[in-house]
């Protein structure tokens, strides 16, 4: 054999090895793609989802918290300082409710935010109360307080972990790979502190403020199961379908005695 023919033979079998490992064709690069990206919602098809928590019946009255131990969080308190378990707003709907899809967007991944949450430590309070974060998206936990205090979060999905701040402004920054509905937060310092934070793997979550609304816009159209968690009342879902550039709107009721 020449060695121009032994030349071509190598090269017929270099590309047909190429071939098998499949890095010479535009298939492969396309699945690489597909299996890492993101999804990308049409905001000319997408709709969302709206509405309100309400509240019938009475509430149990809010406990005053016995804070004397700590006079520069007391004296920050015109009235109170009262649990939060229960806040019923003046316009009869439930605050501190949380509220994300549960089921319907099983077959659709979600870039983690660059934007982090932040939870802070003010007054001997845990603001929010009750927090949304997405699955890997950076919690920064804030002392506002000139004092020590002691976070423990107890996750059951992801690693625990409990770290002091005994600074004031000090910052540390954590995150939750896996999704749980809710985590419990405390501190071991001020046993009355407490706060609830729910962990999702897409960005349809809200919760309830002052005026009891939520929303959750941008939602592929689809079936979805939505959930609405209370950390007193338990949780309620409701099954709903949005339609291409459709705006529902529902409502949940948790009642009191």
């Amino acid at each position: 054999m020449s060695s121009h023919q032994i030349s071509r033979w190598m090269c017929i079998m270099l590309f047909l090895f190429a071939a098998a490992c499949g890095g010479g064709g535009e298939g492969g690069a396309v699945e690489d793609d597909e299996a890492g990206a993101s999804a990308v919602v049409d905001p000319a098809t997408a709709g969302r989802v709206s509405g309100t928590i309400n509240f019938t019946g009475t509430a149990p009255e809010p406990q005053l918290i016995q804070m004397d131990a700590e006079p520069v969080c007391l004296e920050q308190y015109d009235e109170g300082p009262f649990t939060q378990d229960v806040v019923v707003n003046d316009n009869g709907t439930l605050a501190n409710v949380f509220i994300y899809v549960k089921s319907g967007l099983e077959e659709l991944e979600f870039s983690t935010p660059t934007e982090p949450a932040v939870l802070d430590q003010q007054a001997c309070r845990y603001h929010p109360h009750v927090l949304g974060i997405q699955t890997n998206q950076t919690l920064i936990i804030r002392n506002s307080d000139p004092f020590l205090h002691n976070i423990h979060p107890q996750p059951v999905n992801s690693r625990p972990f409990n770290i002091s701040q005994p600074t004031q402004d000090m910052e540390t920054e954590r995150s939750f790979p896996a999704a749980e509905i809710m985590i419990p937060v405390s501190c071991d310092v001020h046993s009355w502190m407490s706060a609830y934070v729910g962990v999702v793997d897409h960005p349809y979550f809200d919760v309830t403020g002052d005026d009891g609304a939520f929303e959750l816009p941008n939602l592929p159209p689809g079936e979805y199961e939505i959930e609405a968690w209370h950390e007193f009342y338990g949780a309620q879902t409701m099954n709903v379908t949005v339609g291409e550039g459709e705006s529902v709107e529902t409502e949940f009721t948790y009642e009191g005695e």
